[in-house]
């Protein structure tokens, strides 16, 4: 209400619970606020971003007792574990590709992964390999460009949900 109210705007509230990006459409509301990563569940509704009202963060707090306490802490543990892989899954991507066999010294150099690209043979005959990496993000369409002068063929790039060290 106060972000609404430091501009002048005067609102009324009709709370929603699940698909708010609807309520436009429905004629509930002529504006939303929802939360939003990446805006594009706004986009395939056919709606826009026109302000922030907060900017927020998750973090995960825990008290010294419950650190003290090896179950507790255990699980704690490995929930943090699960919230870092997403966090360090967000700017990378998983690459496949095609590539000729003789091309492989090569291949390693355009996409060395985590700990080298993961070599697979294709049946074919042995004159390619399937070749998978974890690239990043930013990266992805420099890495396609210098994979395809190699003869890199059926190129495959997909987000990463979790990634685990």
């Amino acid at each position: 209400m106060r972000y609404f109210e430091s501009l002048g705007i005067p609102i009324t509230i009709a709370p929603v619970s699940g698909a708010t990006e609807i309520a436009p459409h429905l004629g509930v509301a002529d504006a939303i606020v929802d939360i939003t990563s990446t805006g594009s569940t706004l986009r395939v509704n056919s709606l826009r971003e026109v302000g922030t009202v907060l900017e927020s963060t998750a973090r995960l707090v825990a008290n010294p007792q419950a650190l003290a306490n090896p179950a507790i802490n255990g699980h704690l543990g490995d929930l943090a574990t699960a919230l870092e892989s997403v966090l360090r899954a967000q700017r990378k991507r998983y690459l496949m590709a095609n590539v000729p066999k003789a091309k492989l010294d090569q291949v390693r150099e355009v996409i060395p992964g985590l700990s080298g690209p993961t070599i697979v043979e294709v049946l074919d005959g042995g004159a390619w390999v399937a070749a998978h990496a974890v690239v990043d993000a930013d990266l992805v369409y420099q890495t396609i460009s210098k994979l395809k002068a190699l003869g890199a063929e059926g190129i495959l790039v997909t987000k990463i949900e979790r990634l685990m060290p």
